[in-house]
């Protein structure tokens, strides 16, 4: 690849961004927004909230007159969910905000944890799954997903990584994704998987 391509990044999270950057490597270029428009995620699937943060980012930077990045950009947005078979797949699109809208990580596990309290470990089966929507400068749509799953640990464990890292536990590392290495999350990640093919299709 002789020049980089410019990415815009449907994300204020900076932990998301963080690993997007890892997993997409040196070849992209991810310019900045003077402003964030506001995007309501009220989607009833991770792939119509990823497809409206898209292309909300997409009008801004089409209709834009400053902005650090020429308009010609790919946007790249992803949502991502916590999927519990014994809660019927929550907290899915709710995963974000699933002990209230103002919450945070710490409270949205402690609300799962306490769902699950009388829940054996083999009917704790989780999966994570993020949805990435790739906008084509011409506005050509495309969408690839990630998967990994698990088991929901009985109690957090681990300080790497965030939102439900802690207590999702991945068998085949014997670890919660809290224990694992930036390193090691990142060849096996849902958001990881989902970027990779992401990746592919940009290259």
């Amino acid at each position: 690849m002789n020049k980089k391509i410019k990415i815009a990044l449907a994300t204020q999270n900076k932990n998301k961004i963080k690993e997007i950057r890892k997993t997409l490597g040196k070849n992209f270029k991810f310019v900045q927004l003077y402003k964030f428009p506001k995007i309501i995620e009220n989607g009833k699937t991770l792939e119509e909230n990823a497809i409206k943060k898209a292309k909300a980012i997409f009008n801004f930077l089409k209709n834009a007159q400053k902005t650090v990045a020429p308009h010609l950009s790919v946007v790249l947005a992803d949502d991502s969910g916590l999927e519990v078979k014994a809660l019927g797949g929550k907290p899915g699109i709710y995963s974000a905000r699933f002990a209230g809208k103002r919450c945070n990580y710490s409270d949205n596990n402690k609300k799962l944890l306490k769902l699950l309290k009388n829940v054996l470990y083999k009917k704790r089966k989780a999966k994570f799954k993020t949805v990435v929507v790739i906008i084509f400068p011409d506005g050509k749509l495309k969408t690839v997903e990630g998967v990994v799953s698990g088991y929901i640990a009985t109690q957090p464990k681990g300080s790497n990584g965030f939102g439900y890292d802690p207590v999702f536990y991945y068998p085949k590392l014997k670890k919660t994704f809290a224990q694992l290495t930036a390193i090691q999350k990142n060849r096996i990640s849902h958001r990881a998987v989902a970027f990779k093919k992401a990746k592919k299709i940009l290259s």
